[in-house]
């Protein structure tokens, strides 16, 4: 069978995307976003109950972005000062925002396990703002938390954060936004001086292709992420006219070995997280084997089972992730 026939025989997704996702769309480029889930306030008074408190700030009052920092409150009893862990939420690039109860818990657990402060990035969504727009907006939080190491912007970063050991990171899309944050971060390292990037930790990040893969066309009815609801965020989300396999949503292509290079030279450690039962599985392995063969200080971390966004909604999932994020955290500060 050819390529083009195995293409043509991939069976038809049978979820519709819209009520996957929960959204009308406009012929403005608009849409209208129906999903309703929890949020949480922040928790910047010391005297709650909570071990992480969390506090909000302004990013880009014209882009309306903005910053959520967590920080455990035993950096307040010890002089040692904690890593610095930047995170990019997941969403397909068009729902979910840092306040999101899922997104919200997850960052409360990495702040208290590893422990770190966490800054999460309330970035701009798409269709309204498609992408590189997300990107240039992890850039604009890297920035702003370098300027915090001498402004007083934030004191809980000047005070408590570790500017040498700054990690970036992301869940499912947010993989993918701190994947090309990594890559023009490399190109103004100097410039974010004292700010040290340490490592890159992509957790189920969003990648995709023309080109259907193995694991995607197993999982095409699930309904964590299914096939009709992957191709509607690519969709919505990269700039218009171009197709999946635009850099944005496919890193296998394309010539991207003078940014794996830089990779290589500053010793950037990478690690990718994903399992068996996530239709972005073959796409994570595959960006493994092709930073592995480049020479990039790379490790994958692939379990059996479970499935897109488990280790943010099983807790007992959540805690195992923990601990392999810690380990390669600590690693990386180590080395």
């Amino acid at each position: 069978m050819s390529s083009s026939d195995h293409q043509n025989a991939i069976p038809i997704c049978t979820i519709d995307p819209l009520q996957y996702m929960q959204i009308k769309l406009h012929s403005d480029g608009t849409i209208t976003r129906f999903l309703e889930m929890p949020s949480i306030k922040a928790t910047p008074d010391s005297t709650s109950l909570s071990p992480v408190l969390s506090k909000d700030f302004p990013l880009n009052p014209s882009h309306k972005t903005s910053l959520r920092i967590f920080i455990p409150k035993i950096a307040f009893e010890t002089n040692n000062k904690l890593p610095i862990i930047v995170y990019c939420h997941g969403g397909g690039f068009v729902i979910l925002r840092v306040d999101t109860c899922v997104n919200h818990e997850f960052c409360e657990a990495l702040a208290l396990n590893l422990p770190a402060i966490v800054v999460s990035v309330d970035y701009r969504l798409a269709p309204e703002h498609r992408l590189p727009a997300a990107y240039e907006d992890a850039m604009q939080a890297l920035q702003w938390i370098r300027d915090g190491a001498t402004t007083q912007t934030s004191e809980w970063l000047s005070k408590y954060g570790d500017f040498d050991n700054c990690f970036l990171m992301g869940s499912s899309a947010g993989g993918n936004i701190a994947y090309h944050s990594a890559i023009r971060a490399l190109d103004i390292v100097n410039e974010l001086q004292p700010l040290r990037l340490k490592g890159l930790i992509l957790h189920q990040p969003f990648f995709g292709g023309s080109k259907r893969t193995g694991s995607e066309i197993r999982h095409i009815d699930h309904p964590c992420l299914p096939l009709s609801g992957n191709d509607l965020f690519w969709e919505l989300g990269l700039p218009i006219g171009v197709d999946r396999d635009h850099e944005f949503c496919n890193p296998i292509v394309g010539d991207c070995s003078s940014w794996l290079k830089k990779l290589k030279e500053l010793s950037l450690r990478v690690l990718v997280i994903d399992c068996s039962g996530d239709p972005l599985m073959d796409r994570s392995m595959d960006l493994v084997a092709i930073l592995k063969d480049k020479g990039v200080n790379v490790k994958g971390d692939f379990t059996e089972g479970g499935y897109h966004g488990v280790g943010l909604i099983d807790s007992n999932q959540r805690e195992s992730l923990m601990l392999t994020i810690k380990e390669f955290v600590i690693s990386s500060i180590d080395e």
